[in-house]
This record gives C-alpha cells, structure tokens and sequence, in this order.
C-alpha cells in the first residue's frame, strides 16, 4: 500500500483591517498543496468587542496553530507576529513571506519611517483623548488626505473601535532572524514599505514587487511569487 505524506502546515496571519480567511481570498486554492489556518489575531473576534493589540498575544496564536512546524505568510501589521514567532521558536518556523510588512520598529531611524513616525505619532498620542469615530475622521485626514464621512454602520462602528484600539507597530519588540528563509512582497506604490522591505533584504530575505498596492497577496503575481519561493524551500511540486 503506497504511504502519502501529510502537507505541510500553513499559517496567514492578517493586517488591521480585513481578518480571517476574508483577507486571503486570492490564496485559498493553496489549500490544495498546504494545510492552511487563515487565523484571527487577538482582538479580532467577530463575536466579540475589539481589544487593544498585544504583540505577545498575536505572536502566541501563530505558534500555537504551526504544530509541529510549518510555514508563515503574513500581511502589514501581521509580519510582526510572524518575525516575533519565529524569533521566540525558530525550530517550528520553516519560512516567512511578508506581503507589505509594517515591521517599522526595524526601520525607527531611517528616513522614510521617521517621517511616517512624526505624522502619524501624534494621532496615536491622542487616541484616549477621541472617540471612536473622531478617531476614524482623523485617521483618514492625516493618512490618506481624505475627509471620512459619519459611520454608518454597525461593522463600521466596530471597525473604527478597532482601528483606535491598535497600537503603533514601530514598538513591536522585533528581531531579525539570521538564516530563515524569507520573502518579501511589495506593492510598489508606497515607499514605507519600500524602505522596510529594502531593509528586510539587506539582512537576506528576497524583495520582489507584484503591484496591486498595499495587497500585492491580491493579485495573480504576488501568488505566483508566494508559490515558486515555497516550492524553493520545501522542495513539494503539489500535494501527494
């Protein structure tokens, strides 16, 4: 009787935004070569109220859900619980792909960062001082130049408490992890990301755009990328 092996176990692990499986549409289908956990960090239960991040929390639900050891594909805010895990458990961490990783406590004292650091700092400063749709409004304007409607929801609600409940990632506590193998993925369109991802290569990971913004994971280059680096390190053309 032939013997199959089993697939290798894969964790998504999401930005601040879309969570769970909805944020990794465009991957599902490596469900047919991987054992793949679309997880839900910590704060992000639909059945719950939003909590503050806790990067021990977030790095605890990946090492939790590898098992024995697998893979890590993470997306913005979510790269920093992937390089903590592999930090804390390098043995159950084969590799990492970063779509667009906010890993900015790297990157504090380089230019780009910086400049994000002293826009953005003050609104962090201020969250307890603002409610939530306050807080949503100024987001907007001070990120992205627009001005926010009223919340009209109640997932937007929800999703506005969230977002003001979110601590500034540039005081994650990261560390490189010499020798793993990793790659990088950006969108080409932001040169924040730009800047970490060149860092992140300057220390061995591979740094390849794909376009499609802050969602290089969306589109059909960002999942090629992801498939061929994964076949590079694990040596697997398909599922048995």
């Amino acid at each position: 009787m032939r013997l199959h092996s089993l697939p290798e176990r894969m964790v998504f692990v999401h930005g601040a935004g879309l969570y769970g499986a909805a944020a990794w549409t465009n991957l599902h289908g490596m469900a047919l070569e991987y054992d793949c956990l679309f997880l839900r960090r910590h704060g992000f239960d639909p059945q719950a109220e939003p909590l503050p991040t806790d990067f021990d929390a977030d790095m605890r639900i990946v090492l939790e859900n590898l098992g024995t050891g697998g893979h890590v594909v993470a997306h913005a805010e979510g790269a920093v619980a992937a390089m903590m895990a592999a930090v804390e458990r390098p043995d159950l961490v084969r590799s990492l792909a970063l779509f667009e990783p906010a890993c900015l406590s790297l990157t504090a004292d380089l230019p780009v960062t910086t400049t994000y650091r002293e826009r953005r700092g003050p609104l962090f400063a201020a969250r307890d001082r603002l409610d939530d749709e306050q807080y949503s409004r100024e987001f907007s304007r001070v990120l992205f130049g627009l001005e926010a409607g009223p919340l009209q929801t109640g997932p937007d609600r929800v999703a506005a408490r969230r977002l003001r409940l979110q601590a500034p990632p540039w005081e994650a506590p990261l560390h490189i992890v010499p020798g793993l193998p990793t790659l990088v993925v950006t969108g080409g369109w932001e040169p924040l990301y730009e800047e970490v991802a060149e860092y992140l290569a300057s220390t061995g990971a591979v740094h390849r755009h794909a376009g499609g913004n802050h969602r290089p994971q969306d589109t059909t280059e960002g999942r090629a990328l992801l498939t061929a680096f994964l076949r590079s390190v694990t040596g697997r053309v398909g599922r048995p």
